[in-house]
């Protein structure tokens, strides 16, 4: 794991010239995944929410098909001809968007790596959270409900992805930590609500005995959630993200925890670092956030609308950059 770096670089004139003047009213795409994921709303919203605070705007890039290499290749064509003041992007596929990072650094427009860190290209920053800690955590949870043991199952997001490596790798380190519970089957959803309904009642069948659900994001643990409820079944479960439906279900005891992905901080903090970059104002070269898992005795600052959630300030901003 890479260690958080916080050195503050004043970023030149020169530099920022390329992709925009020094003035208000930069325009600031914003590339998410798909439009299915309720993460990458909460995403946008923060986007959108340190766009207007500063004086911005946005235009968002979204997939039709969820996370479609060929898509998103598309769409960084359009962006290069559209030519916006900066650019906040997360790739659909950290190793195979390297390509289009690469000809956006051509096109001299400045960018900002946000969630998923891409293999390659050249950014002004990176801003995410340790996917690793988030699933060593949440697991932790989980299996102190358990008692330290039972039968747990694992819903995996889309194999070979970054997120999805690390935060499953987190997962079976706490699980090594308490060797009477049992992994009794892993498979992928796909980070998708049905897919994860349908696999965890495939995985029902075959299990008499299941209680507990490690699944490496919210959408895959509610799908869970549906498929024990339609079966009458209860299990503890818990998923990654932190999103609003996560947080109702843990308010209505259906889901254990979460853990904060943070997308909203993500969104503003990744579009204040492109806009300050444009200004000629510091930025931070890296920004990992710390984990935090929520649950109910903790959900209830999370329990607001997006909409009336407020950006850090950029000193806060600077400070989840610490060590």
């Amino acid at each position: 794991m890479k260690t958080t770096t916080c050195a503050i670089l004043a970023v030149l004139a020169s530099a920022a010239a390329a992709g925009s003047a020094f003035a208000d009213n930069e325009t600031i795409a914003v590339f998410t995944k798909n439009q299915t994921n309720p993460y990458f709303q909460t995403v946008r919203v923060g986007a959108d929410a340190a766009a207007k605070a500063l004086g911005a705007k946005t235009l968002h890039y979204i997939p039709t098909k969820p996370d479609s290499i060929p898509e998103q290749l598309s769409q960084i064509e359009d962006v290069i001809v559209k030519k916006p003041s900066a650019i906040v992007f997360i790739p659909v596929d950290y190793k195979a968007m390297v390509p289009g990072v690469e000809e956006i650094n051509k096109a001299k427009i400045p960018v900002v790596n946000v969630t998923d860190r891409s293999e390659g290209g050249r950014f002004v920053s990176f801003v995410g959270a340790d996917d690793y800690s988030l699933g060593l955590e949440t697991a932790r949870h989980l299996l102190k409900a358990l008692g330290g043991k039972g039968n747990v199952v694992i819903l995996e997001g889309v194999k070979g992805s970054l997120t999805n490596i690390d935060r499953v790798r987190g997962f079976y380190d706490a699980l090594k930590e308490n060797p009477s519970a049992k992994v009794v089957a892993a498979q992928p959803a796909n980070y998708q609500r049905l897919q994860a309904l349908q696999v965890m009642e495939n995985l029902m069948q075959s299990n008499s005995q299941i209680d507990g659900v490690l699944a490496a994001n919210d959408a895959m643990a509610i799908g869970a959630i549906e498929a024990l409820d339609g079966a009458n079944r209860k299990a503890e479960v818990i998923g990654v993200n932190g999103t609003k439906e996560a947080v109702d279900a843990i308010k209505a005891g259906k889901l254990l925890a979460s853990g904060d992905y943070n997308g909203f901080v993500q969104g503003c903090v990744g579009t204040m670092i492109a806009i300050r970059a444009l200004r000629g104002e510091p930025v931070i070269t890296e920004i990992v956030l710390k984990p935090t898992v929520i649950s109910k005795e903790n959900y209830q600052p999370y329990d607001v609308p997006l909409e009336t959630r407020k950006c850090p300030t950029w000193d806060e901003a600077v400070k989840l950059g610490g060590k």
